[in-house]
């Protein structure tokens, strides 16, 4: 499960970097950068680098969906960010059912790595 941590932990810097590169939509769209939704937006993206070096612990997870939601709540103030928290969060849905497979076959011993010839 250690591949997953990688997997996740990039998925979480795209993830930051995406939303660093949403921060000229903040500033044309909303009330700009220094506005509470330019702070967030910056909030979030930090929460999502700091969340790299916390994949070990299974608490993490939840905590990810949450972040997913943060950035689907702009929805109601900005849009744009709202889509890349629905995007967003498609990919971590995936990721996780992903993790539960490989985690269930894994446990029944069908992987392929797991057969001998």
């Amino acid at each position: 499960m250690k591949s997953f941590r990688g997997i996740m932990a990039g998925a979480l810097i795209m993830e930051a970097i995406t939303l660093g590169l949403a921060l000229p939509v903040v500033a044309q769209l909303g009330g700009g950068v220094t506005s509470a939704e330019g702070w967030l937006t910056i909030a979030v993206a930090v929460a999502h680098l700091a969340a790299c070096g916390l994949l070990r612990f299974a608490w993490i997870r939840p905590v990810i969906l949450v972040l997913q939601l943060v950035l689907i709540g702009f929805v109601v103030t900005l849009v744009a960010i709202g889509i890349i928290g629905v995007l967003f969060l498609g990919v971590w849905l995936y990721l996780f059912w992903l993790r539960h497979d490989v985690a269930k076959r894994m446990a029944a011993g069908t992987l392929p790595s797991q057969q001998t010839s």
